[in-house]
């Protein structure tokens, strides 16, 4: 932000610069894709364990530049905590990284989270030492129980994934905030860039998003259009937004000013 000093996003014994987190699938080509993240200004990239060769390792590492971005595994595709919690195994072992995006599906066609199940796997993966990003509903009562289990930050949805449907339920997202103290990243649902301003006007420490930028008509422009939002979202929120009122306030107050005529 020019002109602006804010704090690095921390989480996890780690620090960010970017509040912008970006994925890895759905882009047209992998220039494409290379040219978005570099654009989105975004130091980590978020990868599915379970869509890589992992005999190989993975085509798609082949394309990130370990050096300048902080790969994120998720565990995308995975349907109970057994499996979530295999998966994350596989990609410490892989050489990964000991960080973990959590996702535990209850349901294929909506793709909301199972959060019993979520909470039972974050549980046993912060125990065996990883740091862990769970993807949730947007439930305070789940994202307090998820923060107990050892949560590293929590990821509520703003709408279902790959929706684009923007910020559902703002006001559960509010409650969130106050309810948990570690950090609030929203997590799918963002389709447009006020879509990021708003959940970062809201309060929340970051945003992350593929759908909305790896599908749109111009990746590498919508890139630049979500991390000009975050950061505007951001700032918008410590500057501080004037109380909404249901009447007109003068711009020009007239207490004090001298009679004219």
């Amino acid at each position: 932000m020019t002109g602006f000093k804010d704090e690095p996003l921390r989480f996890g014994g780690k620090e960010f610069a970017s509040r912008l987190i970006i994925g890895s699938s759905k882009y047209p080509d992998p220039a494409t894709m290379q040219r978005a993240w570099e654009t989105s200004g975004a130091e980590m990239i978020t990868v599915a364990i379970r869509r890589m060769n992992l005999a190989t390792g993975g085509s798609l590492l082949d394309y990130v530049d370990l050096s300048r971005y902080t790969l994120l595994p998720n565990t995308a595709g995975c349907y109970t905590a057994e499996e979530a919690i295999k998966t994350a195994v596989i990609a410490r072992e892989m050489g990964l990284s000991d960080m973990i995006k959590l996702e535990v599906i209850g349901d294929e066609r909506t793709l909301f989270p199972d959060t019993a199940g979520l909470v039972e796997a974050t549980r046993v993966l912060v125990k065996d030492g990883f740091i862990v990003l769970p993807y949730t509903n947007d439930d305070p009562v789940v994202a307090k129980k998820l923060e107990d289990a050892g949560a590293a930050v929590v990821m509520p949805l703003g709408a279902p994934i790959g929706s684009g449907a923007g910020i559902r339920n703002p006001y559960n997202i509010k409650i969130i905030l106050e309810t948990v103290r570690v950090p609030v990243i929203v997590d799918a649902g963002v389709g447009t860039a006020s879509d990021a301003a708003v959940a970062m006007e809201l309060g929340c420490h970051g945003v992350l998003m593929n759908t909305g930028i790896a599908q749109a008509k111009d990746p590498v422009a919508m890139a630049a259009a979500m991390r000009y939002a975050v950061e505007a979202g951001r700032l918008s929120y410590l500057a501080g937004r004037i109380p909404k009122k249901l009447y007109a306030s003068a711009s020009t107050p007239l207490e004090g000013m001298p009679e004219l005529l």
